[in-house]
């Protein structure tokens, strides 16, 4: 065999949550598989992201009681899909879910915690649960990675305290409560003691959370399986012979490699969120495709849904949101560079509200972010630009922090100094610096300090749903998403909009595999993860929709691909080998 060419049973480029589902399913198998990335880093936007899965129906729901009513689940992404629902693949996601969920934690070391409460995003819609669907990636020991841990990629460093990863949900929840609870100070304590050894011995944290806990389990259950990943190594090209998918063409080392495939080459290369010309096209609040600010890995540049449209594959333009729209802040690194911050839960904090640059609240602070942002581009139509800025007082800003400016004891001058955080010393003064108008902002401040009395957001019920309440401060009554805005100095964050993974993206089938525009599956292609199409239909139920599914249908591709060769009437042929058809030849 020519040292250009190489042979596996499956070829899996990206290494997200989909893409390793796929690989560590389909090598469990007893299948050959090869992944490949363009990055130097192996992780994807999987090792940015909450490490959140939302997936309703396992058995670590049901093992604390939270099983729900039948048809719930279907009945909910029926609601939330609208116009885009795909039966065929949301009924794939629901009885699927729950199987690799179990094949996972039963046979690898990939584990997640399940919260007895984490509403969906709209719980109040039909088929929406109160908890049991939303779980969390089990931290991870780095060293169970050994030298591959140089090679994971890092989370957002806004993300993070000293370098140091938080772990979404209950350790979240003892940081913010650190200097109010001796439980949670001894919490913190011991934390930080732990990640400033690890700093020590091994020059970073060895305590993986969220995403990059996910990222690192995977990792490893591929390792487990004598997966080879080839990082550096961008495909080129897809090989088609007739009408199929029979390779692809990548780059490592600087030199050609013709993959040959003998099951399918699956995409999951991350969508396209640093695809200007796409973001141009689906965006419509960017209408020259930079007008947008991601936290997403700068490397997802859409490569993936421009492989499958070269042979055929189809993205639906029609989706109602082309990505998981999420508030973000523009920040400035010690190096000079910008980042990223999302705004997950701040907003819903006691104490914040959100204006336009006319000084005027539009929405309760506290719903989604993806619904907040879609609320916010709708307030800021025939302006000339979508932008908001989030407002509290001293009080909230040293208890709850805002953004990347974290609360007491940390400092804030940082970010004051580099123009980050605005401050006033009066709201006539902030609203002066961040240019609205003093007298609409004025206004809004006290309806909102009126209305906390009550707990009853008269302007727009902030606090009024379980998903608000469950992000509110639960010891702030009665509301736990309200306080007044009163004691100064008085600060502001400038909020723009980003998202954190692309929903648009190749029409497929349940069995992942891609299709043409009239709906024909392609042979040997497959599209998991934010390179296919959202089951969700350009809406965002609730934590972890994304890589709910990107684990779901990477263990559905996996499993597809395994069984191909036991079933005469399957749909992706077994091609030819490079040996094979030289002897022809």
């Amino acid at each position: 065999m020519s040292k250009h060419e190489a042979e596996y049973d499956v070829l899996v480029v990206g290494t997200g949550a989909s893409g390793m589902s796929a690989a560590v399913t389909a090598a469990y198998q007893g299948l050959e598989v090869l992944v490949v990335d363009k990055a130097p880093v192996y992780g994807g936007t999987t090792a940015r992201s909450g490490g959140w899965l939302w997936i309703p129906g396992t058995k670590l729901a049901k093992e604390q009681g939270l099983d729900e009513p039948p048809g719930a689940a279907r009945a909910y992404l029926q609601h939330e899909a609208t116009t885009h629902f795909d039966a065929a693949r949301v009924d794939a996601f629901i009885e699927n879910g729950p199987k690799a969920i179990d094949f996972f934690t039963e046979n690898t070391c990939v584990q997640f915690d399940m919260p007895p409460v984490f509403p969906d995003y709209h719980a109040e819609a039909p088929g929406g649960q109160p908890g049991g669907r939303s779980m969390v990636t089990r931290p991870f020991d780095a060293r169970e990675l050994g030298k591959r841990i140089a090679q994971l990629a890092p989370p957002v460093p806004e993300l993070t305290v000293f370098g140091m990863m938080l772990g979404s949900g209950k350790e979240l929840w003892h940081f913010l409560r650190a200097f109010k609870s001796l439980e949670s100070f001894w919490y913190v304590a011991k934390r930080f003691g732990g990640h400033l050894l690890d700093v020590v011995k091994h020059g970073r944290g060895m305590t993986l959370t969220n995403g990059n806990a996910l990222a690192g389990r995977l990792a490893k259950a591929a390792m487990d399986l004598n997966v080879p990943v080839w990082l550096n190594s961008p495909v080129k090209q897809l090989v088609v012979e007739g009408d199929a998918v029979v390779g692809a063409t990548v780059v490592r080392d600087g030199a050609p490699v013709e993959i040959r495939v003998r099951r399918g080459v699956v995409l999951a290369c991350g969508g396209f969120p640093y695809d200007i010309e796409r973001r141009k096209q689906l965006f419509p609040h960017a209408p020259t495709g930079r007008e947008h600010f991601t936290p997403s890995p700068a490397l997802n540049t859409g490569d993936g849904l421009r492989l499958g449209e070269s042979v055929g594959g189809w993205v639906d333009p029609t989706i109602p949101n082309a990505a998981a729209w999420c508030p973000t802040s523009v920040t400035k690194r010690k190096d000079g560079s910008e980042g990223v911050m999302p705004h997950f839960i701040d907003r819903a904090k006691p104490g914040v509200i959100a204006v336009t640059p006319k000084g005027r609240r539009f929405t309760n602070e506290a719903m989604s972010y993806h619904d907040f942002i879609q609320e916010l581009v709708e307030a800021c139509k025939g302006s000339p630009e979508v932008t908001c800025w989030l407002i509290c007082d001293h009080k909230h800003l040293r208890e709850y922090g805002l953004g990347a400016v974290a609360p007491f004891p940390l400092p804030i001058g940082k970010h004051l100094k580099n123009g980050y955080l605005k401050k006033g010393k009066s709201l006539q003064e902030l609203a002066q610096v961040i240019g609205v108008p003093y007298a609409s902002l004025q206004e809004e401040v006290q309806t909102f300090n009126r209305d906390c009395s009550s707990g009853v957001d008269t302007r727009f019920a902030k606090g009024s749903t379980a998903y608000n309440r469950f992000q509110g401060d639960s010891l702030v009554q009665p509301n736990p998403c309200m306080a007044p805005i009163r004691q100064g100095p008085f600060y502001a964050i400038r909020i723009v909009v980003g998202e954190i993974g692309t929903f648009a993206g190749l029409a497929t089938d349940e069995s992942c595999q891609v299709l043409t525009k009239d709906r024909r599956p392609i042979p040997g292609l497959f599209a998991i993860g934010n390179d296919a199409a959202s089951i969700m239909g350009g809406n965002y139920p609730g934590a972890g929709i994304t890589l709910g599914p990107a684990l779901t249908f990477g263990y559905v591709v996996g499993q597809a691909l395994a069984q191909q060769g036991n079933r005469p009437d399957a749909e992706v042929v077994q091609f030819a080998s490079p040996r094979q058809r030289a002897h022809a030849a």
